[in-house]
């Protein structure tokens, strides 16, 4: 990872942490003087973010260091692991939010205060301003866990969003006398439940998908292979394949030159088309086999 694209993942993460242990305790706070299940509930929510958020970073500085012995890949999936992390982690908060808020319903249950609104009418806005910042961010240094981690942001908007019409419907309950509408505010805080769970489900798989070795489609490829068959002396390309390591691509290329080449002619086609293809920006590392042509046959 370049050190440019690094300060921006860094210093994304560190708003998001920040943000996120502000409106964690604000939202806390206000939620128990305002005896809100729902503002609660989104409370931990923006509480886990910050665990979340923890868990890029170090995914980030991980995925800076350059190849060694052991990696010599590179370090580029933890990024895709720290998604994995923070997937899990949304999960669990997604099933605790979803107990406390059933067991309400066990319980006395009283309306709450009209200052647990604007707890959350100020954690949307900010949690909306901070998505789009670090999708943003996300999209253009090609980071999986910066963007997975927007989307945390995102969830906590939609989650925000029920626990207001929860408490609004609770608050009006109490002061209508309609018992019914009091229980809005534990029935937001399974709403929300239930998407925290979904997306941690979603990113979750995405980000699964992305370490295990996944490779470019065709239609991804068409530019690399452009790149080769530029190179005149390649005849044909037998075997490319693009694997995403993280925020960079691994391309292993098999090719086929005039079998009447010399081995250091051979050699030289090889890393004119290395060269080239380590122009593309997210390409980190290119793996050539020369094969001597036939028409016949690919080897």
């Amino acid at each position: 990872m370049s050190d440019d694209r690094f300060k921006q993942a860094e210093f994304a993460t560190i708003i998001g942490i920040v943000g996120n242990v502000v409106l964690a305790i604000v939202k806390g706070v206000i939620g128990m003087m305002a005896n809100s299940k729902a503002l609660i509930a989104d409370a931990v929510h923006s509480a886990s973010d910050v665990v979340g958020s923890l868990a890029v970073f170090v995914g980030l500085r991980v995925a800076k260091e350059p190849p060694d012995d052991d990696h010599p890949y590179g370090h580029g999936k933890a990024e895709s692991i720290a998604a994995i992390i923070v997937a899990v982690l949304l999960f669990l908060v997604g099933l605790e939010i979803g107990k406390s808020s059933i067991e309400s319903f066990f319980e006395e249950i009283h309306p709450p205060k009209t200052m647990a609104i604007f707890a959350v009418v100020l954690s949307i806005v900010v949690k909306e301003a901070m998505f789009r910042y670090k999708y943003n961010v996300g999209k253009r240094i090609k980071s999986d866990a910066v963007i997975i981690n927007a989307y945390e942001h995102r969830s906590d908007v939609f989650s925000s969003f029920a626990a207001l019409i929860g408490i609004v419907g609770a608050i009006i309950g109490g002061y209508l006398q309609i018992d019914w509408l009091i229980f809005l505010d534990p029935v937001a805080g399974i709403f929300v439940s239930l998407l925290v769970l979904k997306m941690a489900w979603k990113l979750g798989g995405d980000a699964i998908h992305n370490t295990l070795d996944h490779v470019l489609h065709d239609e991804d490829t068409v530019p690399l292979r452009e790149t080769v068959l530029n190179e005149p002396e390649v005849k044909r390309i037998d075997e490319l394949h693009a694997r995403e390591h993280g925020h960079y691509v691994i391309v292993d290329l098999k090719i086929s030159v005039d079998p009447d080449m010399t081995v250091e002619e051979g050699h030289r086609v090889g890393k004119r088309v290395k060269k080239r293809l380590m122009e593309h920006e997210n390409v980190r590392n290119v793996f050539v086999h020369i094969n001597p042509y036939s028409p016949e046959e690919n080897d």
